[in-house]
């Protein structure tokens, strides 16, 4: 007699997997997840083996809308995926990042089909640069990086039973959700009743933006740079300086983005908060820390350490973040425009896989991760607090610095605050 496989039922979307699901909507400011790796020659049949290993992977899923009101979405796995896209001639060697914003700006909707994209293309130089981009709702920086290193070591897929799912799971779900949340949200009213500062800050909440940001208006340019520089030289200056690789990258940054401009930054930092290796999805908490421009690494670092001891960045005035799923997305947005959303954001990724090292038989030169907004409006770009993006990542004896930012001139002033620390980078 046969033993019946257990029912595996489907994995629901996180909090923070919504609020990024609702930028694909037009509330906020829309995010993809890019990693580049560049360096020798990739040959092709390599590359579509990578592809095939990613079409079979956590990546390849979808988000299905639940049969009933207040259950979350689901993510069904199998999304057919969109082909490799090879650039039709050689990108000049100064010339990646241009490309790389080109690729980026490729639609990736995880509520359609597949949430990801593979391009690649020839130096004129020699060698290949690679894009990988996912939708922010499939997976963060760190867990995109750990797909692509399974892919590129032949890393099989789970062979697990798919998911079944039945009208009476989204049900239960929407029944504990609204137990759950109800009682908690209960508590969160009684205390704008005891609590000033909590009625405040709900009245803070911006709600202007209660309808999708959508429209033919061309998007304003921002400006992308990306350099690796000499690992060494970094962790030795942040020793130096009584600081941390982590805080060295939050000094830098807020000194980039305020070109000697007086007045401290708020600054965004996404917190890992994975305890097992780092697969797909949104395992980060945001906290806020305010430098100011010229404050040491020690002295961030500090900053850091208190604000990892305070609650994450949610939903405002004490509400449970849950209860942005049960509520409409324009009720939502308004109660959370953009969480992570500060002058300055700064994501260190560490160390990515060792198995990013090699391609076939291409060796990597460096590595780089970063998150872009393709399709953002000319308003909401203007309406944004974000004036600069930070991410930096390590793969060898290199980091890799990624700035994204909305001012001008973003060359010359991420090359003046590195000198001002003594480190070099080789902009690519």
């Amino acid at each position: 007699m046969s033993r019946r496989s257990p029912r595996v039922r489907a994995q629901r979307l996180s909090v923070v997997d919504e609020m990024f699901l609702r930028t694909h909507r037009g509330f906020g400011t829309p995010v993809v997840m890019q990693g580049l790796w560049r360096g020798g020659d990739i040959e092709p049949s390599d590359l579509v083996r990578v592809h095939a290993a990613l079409s079979q992977g956590p990546l390849s899923r979808t988000v299905i809308r639940p049969s009933v009101p207040g259950a979350r979405p689901r993510w069904q796995p199998g999304a057919a995926p969109w082909p490799i896209e090879w650039a039709p001639s050689t990108v000049p060697s100064d010339a990646v990042v241009a490309w790389a914003d080109t690729v980026a700006a490729r639609p990736v909707d995880p509520e359609s089909g597949a949430g990801w994209r593979l391009a690649a293309a020839r130096l004129d130089g020699g060698g290949t640069v690679l894009s990988l981009v996912c939708s922010h709702v499939v997976a963060d920086a760190r867990g995109l990086a750990t797909v692509l290193a399974a892919a590129v070591a032949g890393a099989p897929a789970p062979s697990e039973d798919p998911p079944s799912h039945r009208v009476r799971d989204d049900a239960a779900d929407a029944a504990r959700m609204v137990i759950g949340v109800g009682a908690r949200t209960v508590r969160a009213v009684a205390g704008l009743v005891r609590h000033p500062s909590r009625r405040a800050e709900l009245r803070s909440a911006p709600v202007s933006a209660g309808h999708p940001d959508r429209g033919d208006r061309h998007s304003p340019a921002t400006e992308s740079l990306i350099t690796d520089i000499d690992a060494d030289r970094w962790d030795a200056e942040a020793a130096r300086a009584g600081g941390t690789p982590n805080s060295l990258l939050v000094a830098v940054a807020v000194g980039i983005a305020a070109s000697g401009a007086p007045g401290p930054r708020g600054v965004g930092v996404p917190v890992d908060r994975r305890h097992d290796p780092p697969m797909p999805g949104n395992a980060v908490d945001m906290v806020e820390v305010a430098v100011r421009p010229g404050d040491s690494p020690a002295a961030v670092r500090d900053l850091l350490r208190a604000a990892y001891t305070r609650p994450p960045m949610s939903s405002p005035a004490g509400f449970p973040p849950e209860l942005l799923q049960l509520v409409p997305d324009a009720v939502a947005y308004r109660l959370a425009p953009d969480p992570g959303e500060r002058d300055v954001l700064c994501s260190n990724i560490g160390a990515v896989p060792a198995a990013l090292a090699t391609i076939g038989g291409a060796r990597a030169d460096a590595v780089a991760t970063r998150a872009v907004h393709p399709g953002i409006t000319a308003d909401r770009m203007a309406a944004s607090r974000n004036r600069l993006s930070a991410y930096l990542c390590r793969l060898g004896d290199r980091y890799t610095l990624a700035l994204v930012s909305k001012d001008p001139g973003l060359r010359e002033r991420a090359a003046t605050e590195l000198a001002r620390r003594g480190l070099t980078g080789r902009q690519w």
